[in-house]
């Protein structure tokens, strides 16, 4: 986040009925566990495929899977008692003849989470400074290397990352 933007002016006047903090939590809650943001986020993880987790889930299993189990799943949620499976650990090749350690979600765990993801990027992401790169939309490890060459190349010292890509 950009900690050095104006700060909002504070307000004195009473929150408005229905304008608390957890009215607001639970607007997003719903948002979150709507139909078509489910949906939106299974055809994601149907579309991104990927290995089974710990308990064995393929993607393509998932969608039948839920129309079965769904609504106990909704009860631990709401409930605060749902737990993620474990990450499955996966050794995968590097090209220098390496090898490094891949975790695996469920497929479950994989759609909570880009149900959740879905819905909080958007609300976060805009206060995040542009060239803060570390899992976000459309960033990633190579273009902020790809970022630091450039302003290297270009003079800038250590001392110019400071204020670097700070919205005025």
């Amino acid at each position: 986040m950009n900690p050095r933007g104006p700060l909002p002016e504070r307000s004195d006047a009473p929150v408005r009925a229905g304008n608390t903090v957890s009215d607001r939590q639970e607007d997003l809650w719903g948002l979150v566990f709507s139909r078509e943001n489910l949906l939106a986020a299974l055809r994601r993880v149907e579309a991104n495929r990927g290995a089974p987790g710990a308990d064995g889930l393929r993607t393509d299993e998932l969608r039948s899977w839920c129309l079965g189990h769904w609504a106990g799943i909704r009860e631990q949620l709401d409930a605060g008692t749902y737990r993620p499976l474990p990450v499955r650990q996966v050794m995968i090749p590097k090209p220098d003849g390496g090898e490094r350690k891949l975790g695996v979600p469920a497929v479950l765990d994989r759609l909570i989470q880009q149900a959740i993801a879905q819905v909080l990027v958007p609300v976060f992401d805009p206060g995040f400074v542009p060239v803060s790169y570390g899992f976000r939309p459309d960033k990633s490890a190579h273009n902020a290397v790809r970022v630091a060459r450039t302003v290297i190349e270009q003079g800038c010292k250590l001392g110019c990352f400071a204020n670097f890509g700070q919205r005025n």
